[in-house]
């Protein structure tokens, strides 16, 4: 994947969870989708750079 690909995915992902959330959708798909954003970013080399935003936003959520 191309790093632009991959940053555009990886933002797509962080923002689908945050609308998840905001509209009240069941935590563990916002969840879903800050993971995946994550698992794009180990894939392109990104992931040092994502995993603080991926990290503060699952730490909002209640544990599993």
């Amino acid at each position: 994947m191309k790093s632009e690909d991959a940053h555009a995915r990886i933002q797509k992902l962080i923002l689908t969870g945050d609308n998840r959330l905001k509209q009240g959708v069941d935590p563990e798909k916002a969840r879903e989708s800050w993971e995946q954003a994550l698992a794009v970013a180990r894939e392109a080399g990104l992931e040092e750079t994502i995993r603080p935003l991926v990290e503060i936003r699952l730490a909002d959520l209640p544990p599993r």
